[in-house]
């Protein structure tokens, strides 16, 4: 498996994990588990054949894990945020039982997995936030730069950190809105799994930002030039009368 960088920022306070040789995710993952953890990680072969892999670990409490950077970072997702990934899988259990396994997963269930798997938090002063909507890239990362030492932001979906292992310059987080400062992970776990009701989920409430544009994440950031590239930062749709 690729060597990861624990120390980049976007790393920060995640458990490094390593295996031991001939060492298999899910038993790392478990051998990390703290006591009453909500669910265990298991071998991708215990998902049984038709069923889906969501209303699984809703059922039976188990995670099937492949050895991939990809099941890796969901694992540990899983060990620092049990209760929002727990709510995230409540949402898609739900959601099976009243749509069935269909071709489109349907809202709320696009909107979950954008989340887990490509999402990050982000506490931030509400000009940053403005800027960020209106996807004003040079006010949002130059002009009010200062404001990002008041800023906070945590990758949570797993996908993108499997992405971030080789970091580039386009790789875009779906940000959602914390509203308080981010004291400790185990008080935005708490937060984030009452935060997500499914009529709020549902609506994508959701902003692109490309992660390599935050301040402090990426040398290359530090010359301004870096937010000229209109194929990363783009800007805002017009809007058609």
């Amino acid at each position: 498996m690729q060597e990861i960088n624990w120390s980049t920022l976007w790393l920060q306070g995640w458990p490094p994990l390593a295996l031991a040789d001939g060492g298999t995710v899910h038993a790392a993952l478990n051998a990390a588990c703290p006591p009453g953890h909500p669910v265990r990680f298991v071998p991708q072969d215990a998902l049984p054949a038709g069923v889906a892999y969501e209303q699984f670990i809703f059922d039976s409490g188990q995670v099937p894990t492949r050895d991939n950077l990809h099941d890796l970072f969901n694992g540990l997702a899983w060990l620092r945020f049990p209760q929002a990934k727990r709510c995230l899988n409540r949402l898609h259990a739900q959601a099976l039982v009243a749509q069935g396994v269909g071709a489109t997963r349907g809202p709320l269930r696009d909107a979950a997995t954008l989340l887990d798997e490509n999402g990050a938090l982000l506490f931030a002063p509400e000009p940053l936030w403005q800027a960020l909507r209106a996807r004003q890239w040079q006010r949002l990362f130059v002009q009010l730069r200062p404001l990002w030492r008041q800023a906070q932001c945590i990758v949570f979906g797993h996908a993108l950190l499997e992405q971030l292992v080789y970091p580039r310059k386009p790789l875009t987080a779906h940000v959602y809105q914390a509203r308080t400062a981010i004291k400790n992970i185990a008080d935005v776990d708490t937060w984030l799994a009452q935060d997500l009701q499914a009529s709020h989920l549902q609506g994508k409430p959701f902003v692109p930002l490309p992660v390599l544009g935050i301040p402090g994440w990426w040398p290359a950031n530090e010359n301004f030039s870096f937010y000229d590239d209109s194929f990363v930062f783009r800007p805002a749709r017009a809007v058609h009368p």
